[in-house]
């Protein structure tokens, strides 16, 4: 089952165990400069807002309620990054306009053991964008359908889908209840011993700006998830000048540059959990252009044209694993 609450989708699988829940939602964030250079993790400005795409059937873009789901806005070149929240263990998929976000295949709902093509919560906190090498990625940037800068358009030469699929698995309640226990014992051990509007315009996905940011395997198996079991809902994205027609809304406020953000002295991120290895990364994800890199090819100027970002070493804050908070939001 799929609720939306606050701004956040709950999935819930009663079915399975009482404890199965998680959330997922949708931040909002700095879009780091696409230049080839390395960044770390930039903050949270807030999650987006979300809405039943059923709510708005008359006004949303024709196809959308085949799929159902949710909707969201982002203005052009905004960045986002996905936040998973939750302590039941999930294998999650997470796809941009029907591409794998992990391995750059295309999507399908049945888990993949090799690659693999999906996340683990609660060991991935979050994910900022496509998996391209060991330790990197590259950010979501949306970017409208049809100009060729979505990893969809660039993998497969249509603009169809758009958008994020996401699908959760939950694990098994017998090997829950398994891990449970040896938590419960570890701990006590350690105790021991211490209207009729215009057309909307949709939009995908593209690769932006590289991150530092590890994509961790999964720790706990293939055969540890029900994967019969599975809830699956399409978040379409909507251009924010199209927002206020459909929802009768005001778009968020436009986020600040990374600059502005870094010339405030405001923080940055570093995640580790000394644990996990890495995933290689996906070499289908790793070959496409960015969204400055096609520019670049168009003759067009980069989007980050002038833009000076580097983060002192005092500005940037090591988050532990269990301990991760990136919400900067009151910040700005």
């Amino acid at each position: 089952m799929i609720e939306l609450r606050n701004d956040r989708l709950a999935f819930s699988f009663p079915e399975v165990h009482r404890d199965a829940r998680c959330s997922i939602s949708f931040m909002r964030t700095l879009r780091i400069p696409d230049d080839d250079h390395e960044y770390p993790l930039p903050p949270g400005l807030g999650p987006f807002p979300l809405h039943h795409v059923d709510d708005y059937a008359d006004r949303v873009p024709q196809g959308w309620s085949d799929h159902g789901g949710v909707f969201m806005p982002m203005y052009q070149a905004e960045a986002l990054w996905i936040s998973f929240d939750g302590q039941y263990p999930m294998a999650v998929k997470v796809s941009a306009g029907k591409i794998d976000a992990v391995t750059g295949k295309p999507f399908r709902n049945e888990l993949r053991r090799r690659p693999q093509d999906y996340v683990v919560i609660p060991d991935q906190p979050w994910l900022d964008g496509f998996c391209v090498r060991k330790g990197l990625i590259r950010q979501f940037v949306a970017m409208p359908l049809g100009q060729g800068y979505t990893a969809e358009e660039q993998l497969t030469g249509a603009a169809e889908h758009g958008g994020l699929q996401i699908v959760a698995y939950p694990m098994k309640a017998s090997r829950y209840e398994k891990l449970m226990a040896e938590r419960i014992f570890a701990h006590y051990d350690m105790d021991a011993i211490c209207c009729s509007p215009p057309e909307p315009s949709a939009m995908g996905l593209a690769p932006g700006g590289m991150m530092r940011q590890e994509v961790y395997p999964d720790d706990h198996g293939y055969s540890a998830w029900e994967r019969d079991v599975r809830s699956r809902c399409f978040v379409h994205l909507l251009n924010s000048g199209q927002y206020r027609t459909v929802t009768g809304f005001a778009p968020p406020y436009e986020p600040p540059t990374a600059g502005d953000y870094t010339e405030a002295g405001l923080p940055w991120f570093e995640y580790f959990d000394t644990d996990l290895e890495a995933l290689e990364g996906a070499p289908r994800l790793d070959r496409l252009d960015s969204v400055g890199a096609r520019r670049v090819k168009e003759g067009k100027p980069p989007l980050d044209e002038g833009a000076n970002v580097k983060p002192k070493p005092a500005q940037i804050e090591r988050l532990r694993k269990n301990h991760a908070v990136r919400d900067e939001s009151s910040a700005w």
